[in-house]
């Protein structure tokens, strides 16, 4: 069966339907929704995979598990595409466009790739439920969210407010503190010293280093630490006319001056400069009679925050562009100028640089480079050099961030800082290290999350405002509103106003919200919280998993926690993996620009899905680390493991085409089928501990090893057991079926496609282990191997028993590679008889088995085996070959190409044949003595001798000429 035979199996047969019939209770799993205005990328791919493999374990284990798609409908992402495709640059050009307009246009656009996406997903092999999906543009999901922020404000939990946050000047809009850290870019910017003159000293100035130049018209004060050592030194710099004193943090003087001579002419600790006042470098704001607390200004100020690690030991000072910056303006009651509006360009009154971008995209630091030249005009520059460090660009349209005081509205985290870490501690995290580590760090250092948005295509915030007295109201249903509404995005919410209890007006303040506020209510709004499902969301929550991109760790898997925390004070998810980031094979990020990958549907057309499934479940990728992809990698997959799968089932085929055996039950007596069967349970005991622990590399890789060992140790040590008809062909028959249909539930969760290919195969009635007397009985059998059972790990006793045949055998195989390392060395071919191994080990555990024994000489191919503890290697082999070993060597060879010739003919294993061989009387003489050897290896009823036969071949010394009649 292909692929695309067992896809429409499932789904003319509705076997993902059929699975989520189950008794057992429900295991809850909430599935991240992603944006459909492109097509899957890997990473997508790799967390689909995911989030496919637990689900489909836990339902072979008996649980009901829901698997609901959803996707992500508002925001910036999807504004920013619009805006492309109109060619609208900034905010005044959407509204010129239309509020209404603008916003059918994103609603139109929102699932422009869904089809794609659901022909994508189902294609890997993923089960879930696409039709039935939730979307954040729903009402009925808006008014979950609107429940949300109200609970949370009568909580105390929400609050409007002005802070310093960064914001981006083309999308005008601010972003939270983890949207920022998205997209942080190493650049070259200046960093610049400045001279402040102090104005009661003129020709001392205090130096003052930034990387910021386009904050310095902004500039209201200086900042010292009041308990650090300064000093007033005098440079005679060649540009300047008449010598000048500087002030500087004195551990600061040679980082500053280079290589400049200098002289202290006096030492002062910080204290001693609070108080004085300074030339403002810019004066467009200086003599502005309306500004308030003007009279604070340009003065330096003492600061805990100031440092002598960079710069001078000296900061400037700017409230509106700063976190820092903005407290020690509260706290000193300091002018505040906003000289950059929210496009980030100077305002009027910066009348130098009027209307310039203070950071343009194409070149961040253009700007800066203009005032850097201004300063250096008008005698105010001391040093500049460029230096390289990390910019914040907004994680959306590349534009570089600017840090801006704004107003917004608040979820108080700091507030529940606390019960954000205990609840932390309550989730099963893989690899465990983020718990404590990015996502724990993350949570210490939490701050208040920025949730409204000055934009228009997302959900609108609550509120609304009386223009008269300017009391506020929060709703938290449509039905709160009082007012039929059949849309409650903007423009059509905005129209909506309510009577204030002092007889004014109030009408929706126009802000929305920030889409990652709708993503972390994924787990009740997708339900109707509360107005529908309450029961039963409240009885399944939290989740028991979730899975999505490591750096949702400062994304969902942290929103999730906020309002779960804030709502129901419990974690929304028990257990999370988080995966890594799949890079171009040559560690690049992956650029349709740079075209530096494979399409992920080519590959699944060319390898097959399993291939790319295994290939990534196997990797680094499922534990948080980046993969570089290869296509060989995925090449490697599918020869190495799907189709050396593939070919131990045409094997069995081959040799019984599923009719042979009449009988469903085997006495287990070969060494190699107890080995096999102790194999699969230990296998099954190890992928059910890592799949429970949520270890999905630990419980795919030993998958490869299985199939390693099944096909190049356990079928073709068994492969003459096949062609006898006799009982021990009958218990190899059978065991290999078993051991075939019950690898094939294991390996269902992962290679979902391989595994059904093996089940519809074999899935005649097949035999099942029972406790007497290694008898296997017959079992009842499913539609498909995704409606069955998880296996069952056996009793401990089973398992030491098994461990200890395990344990032999793996040293009877070391034993097999040393020696047939030996005969490489000795240059004598495996298909060469030799008369003794020498094994050093005196306290072998196989020293008595003699069925391992018989195994090794079997695979060595030699006569005898001894223990011997005096040899000096481990292995010793007789490289002495006498006449007769030869001659069975000589037949070896002789069977060996009449099999060549076998397939060349295209026989068939059963198909019996006759042989006209030509030789000289020594061959003749030769192949009468092994007669009975050469026909039983080769199918053949009967040889005959005659001259002018067949195609000559040379073994040894001997020429055989040989032909095959049926």
């Amino acid at each position: 069966m292909t692929e695309q035979e067992i896809l429409k199996f499932w789904q003319e047969n509705k076997i993902f339907e059929k699975s989520l019939q189950k008794d057992e209770g429900d295991f809850v799993f909430y599935d991240g929704p992603p944006f459909a205005t492109g097509l899957p990328h890997y990473g997508h791919i790799l967390a689909s995979i995911i989030k496919d493999v637990i689900p489909r374990y836990q339902t072979m284990k008996g649980k009901k598990v829901p698997r609901k798609w959803g996707w992500d409908c508002h925001g910036l992402p999807i504004e920013n595409l619009i805006e492309r495709e109109l060619n609208l640059k900034t905010k005044k050009d959407i509204e010129k466009y239309g509020v209404e307009n603008f916003n059918k246009k994103a609603e139109e656009s929102v699932l422009r790739y869904a089809d794609e996406w659901k022909k994508i997903i189902p294609r890997i092999g993923r089960w879930v439920d696409m039709k039935n999906d939730y979307k954040t543009m729903d009402w009925q999901y808006t008014e979950s969210v609107w429940w949300t922020f109200k609970r949370l404000y009568d909580k105390g939990l929400i609050y409007e407010g002005c802070k310093p946050m960064h914001i981006c000047p083309r999308c005008e809009t601010t972003l939270s503190n983890f949207e920022v850290t998205q997209n942080y870019k190493e650049i070259k910017d200046w960093g610049v010293t400045m001279k402040f003159e102090l104005k009661d000293e003129p020709g001392t100035y205090v130096l003052a280093w930034t990387t910021t130049a386009w904050t310095l018209p902004g500039n209201v004060a200086l900042a010292i630490n009041k308990d650090i050592v300064y000093c007033k030194i005098k440079s005679p710099i060649s540009n300047l006319k008449s010598t000048e004193f500087f002030i500087l943090a004195k551990n600061r003087i040679k980082d500053i001056l280079k290589d400049q001579p200098y002289e202290i002419v006096e030492e002062l600790k910080g204290r001693d400069l609070i108080g004085k006042k300074y030339k403002p470098l810019f004066d467009y704001y200086f003599k502005d009679e309306k500004l308030e607390n003007s009279e604070n200004g340009w003065k330096i100020y003492g600061a805990d925050f100031i440092s002598i690690e960079e710069g001078t030991g000296i900061v400037h000072i700017a409230p509106a562009f700063g976190e820092e910056d903005m407290q020690l303006g509260q706290e000193e009651k300091l002018p505040f100028i906003q000289h950059v509006d929210t496009e980030g360009k100077f305002k009027p009154e910066v009348k130098d640089f009027a209307d310039f971008n203070v950071k343009p995209k194409g070149n961040p630091r253009e700007t800066d480079e203009k005032i850097v030249k201004w300063l250096e005009k008008e005698n105010k520059l001391f040093a500049k050099e460029l230096i390289t460090h990390s910019y914040p660009f907004c994680w959306r349209c590349e534009t570089p961030l600017l840090n801006y005081a704004a107003n917004s509205w608040f979820v108080n985290v700091v507030r529940i800082k606390d019960k954000l870490l205990k609840n932390n501690k309550k989730i099963n995290w893989v690899p465990k290290h983020l718990q404590e580590g990015r996502f724990g760090k993350w949570l210490e250092n939490a701050r208040d999350w920025a949730i409204s948005r000055s934009r228009y295509w997302g959900a609108p915030l609550p509120v609304w405002r009386c223009e008269k007295c300017g009391e506020i109201k929060v709703v938290g249903s449509v039905e709160e509103l009082g007012v039929k509404i059949d849309n409650l995005h903007r423009p059509y919410i905005d129209k909506v106003e309510l009577d204030c209890s002092c007889g004014g007006k109030m009408k929706r303040i126009p802000e929305v919200f920030d889409c990652w506020f709708e993503s972390g209510s994924m787990p009740f709004a997708q339900a109707h919280y509360p107005f529908e499902n309450k029961e039963e969301f409240e009885k399944n929550f939290p989740a028991e998993f979730i899975a999505e991109g490591v750096d949702q760790t400062r994304g969902w898997f942290y929103t999730l926690l906020v309002l779960s925390t804030a709502l129901f004070d419990k974690p929304a998810y028990k257990n999370v993996v988080a995966n890594g980031i799949i890079l171009a094979e040559d560690g690049q990020k992956m650029s349709k620009r740079l075209n530096n990958y494979p399409d992920p549907m080519e590959i699944v057309e060319k390898y097959g899905a399993d291939s790319l499934r295994y290939y990534l479940l196997s990797s680094p990728a499922v534990a948080a680390e980046s993969l570089n992809f290869s296509e060989k990698g995925v090449d490697e997959v599918h020869k190495k493991v799907i189709m050396r799968l593939r070919n131990v089932l045409a094997f069995y085929k081959m040799y019984t085409n599923n009719s042979h055996v009449t009988r469903y039950s085997l006495r287990v007596t070969n060494i190699l089928d107890k080995w096999i069967l102790a194999r699969l349970k230990s296998l099954t005991r190890e992928i059910t501990e890592k799949l429970d622990n949520y270890e999905l590399d630990k419980a795919a890789r030993p998958i490869a090893d299985f199939i390693d060992d099944l096909s190049t140790w356990y079928i073709r040590r068994s492969r003459e057991r096949f062609k006898e008809e006799n009982e021990d062909k009958n218990n190899a028959v059978s065991a290999t079926r078993f051991v075939l249909i019950e690898f094939s539930k294991l390996i269902a969760p992962f290679m979902p496609f391989v595994a059904e290919e093996i089940y519809q195969n074999l899935k005649s009635p097949r035999p099942r282990q029972t406790k007497r007397g290694g008898q296997i009985s017959n079992l009842k059998i499913k539609e498909s191997v995704h409606l069955e059972e998880w296996p069952k790990i056996s009793n401990q006793s089973l398992v030491e028993s098994s461990q200890t045949l395990l344990r032999d055998m793996e040293e009877a195989r070391k034993i097999v590679s040393l020696a047939l390392e030996e005969r490489a060395k000795a240059g004598i071919k495996v298909r060469q008889p030799i008369a003794t191994l020498k094994i050093r080990s005196t306290k072998s555990e196989i020293r008595n088995n003699k069925e391992l024994l018989n195994l090794i000489k079997d695979e060595i191919n030699i006569k005898e085996i001894i223990f011997d503890k005096r040899i000096e290697n481990e292995v010793e082999i007789d490289t002495t070959i006498s006449d007769d070993l030869k001659k069975e060597g000589i037949v070896r060879e002789l069977s060996r190409h009449i099999q060549d010739l076998r397939k060349k003919a295209g026989l068939k294993p059963q198909d019996r044949i006759s042989l006209l061989i030509e030789t000289d009387k020594n061959g003749e003489k030769l192949i009468k003595q092994f007669e009975n050897e050469i026909k039983k290896g080769t199918n053949t009823i009967s040889i005959e001798f005659s001259p002018n036969n067949g195609e000559e071949t040379k073994i040894d010394e001997l020429k055989f000429k040989i032909e095959i009649k049926l």
